[in-house]
């Protein structure tokens, strides 16, 4: 059986067995399926994914916060000179629609059917709380907490939510578009203290982008460099 017969499968037992939920959506694409739910049904649809003999989707692969705040806007003031473009765009707070600010994607395997998914909710900016799937793949608990790190989104029922690649010290969610570059505090060694202390940041925020675009010759098509024709010797 093929890859796209498998996925057909997968596709045809999902309409079948989501037909009590509501506001479920299937999109297909690229060789993908991602199974669209809210958040309230979460995680009632996870377990059925994972118990049901015509789905049984046996591993948690990865789970993954998304930020569509500014999402399709540009980060640049594209006004043109003659000596090329204006500054990028400095922003202090993105745009965006709160109801869907946020989105988690949890990456899904079925060993015996040999085929994968995507499920995908989006959150509250508000209230950006969801389910915790650890108690059905405990293979969930470090993804979440690498989420909740990263993006401030609360699983509700996780076992230990703490952060996990950040110091537990650390303030903001740095993944987050709001989150400014140069961090909110910095930290060093304090020789007197002998310890280490937080402090505020002492550099200055800027925007990390490039200030003036030129147009480069050598990546237009057909462009060759000129080569300077060696002058006569004089024989005189």
């Amino acid at each position: 059986m093929s890859y796209e017969d498998r996925l057909d499968d997968l596709v045809d037992a999902l309409e079948e067995r989501l037909e009590d939920f509501e506001g479920w959506s299937i999109r297909r694409e690229y060789e993908e399926v991602t199974l669209t739910v809210p958040r309230e049904q979460l995680l009632a649809v996870m377990q059925l994914l994972r118990r049901h003999k015509d789905i049984s989707m046996d591993s948690c692969i990865d789970v993954v916060g998304v930020d569509y705040a500014d999402y399709g806007k540009s980060e640049w003031v594209t006004k043109s000179t003659e000596g090329g473009f204006s500054r990028g765009v400095d922003r202090n707070k993105p745009e965006c629609d709160p109801e869907n600010r946020f989105a988690v994607t949890y990456h899904l395997i079925s060993i015996a059917h040999n085929v994968r998914m995507r499920v995908k909710t989006y959150l509250d900016a508000r209230q950006p709380i969801v389910d915790s799937v650890t108690s059905v793949w405990a293979s969930a608990n470090w993804h979440e907490r690498e989420t909740f790190d990263l993006y401030g989104i609360l699983f509700a029922g996780h076992p230990d939510l703490r952060r996990i690649l950040t110091d537990y010290g650390f303030i903001g969610h740095p993944f987050r578009k709001d989150f400014p570059l140069i961090g909110e505090v910095e930290m060093r060694y304090d020789a007197e203290q002998r310890r280490v202390i937080y402090q505020p940041v002492s550099i200055e925020p800027r925007t990390l982008v490039p200030r003036v675009i030129r147009d480069d010759l050598r990546y237009e098509e057909g462009w060759k460099p000129e080569v300077e024709e060696p002058a006569e010797a004089d024989n005189a």
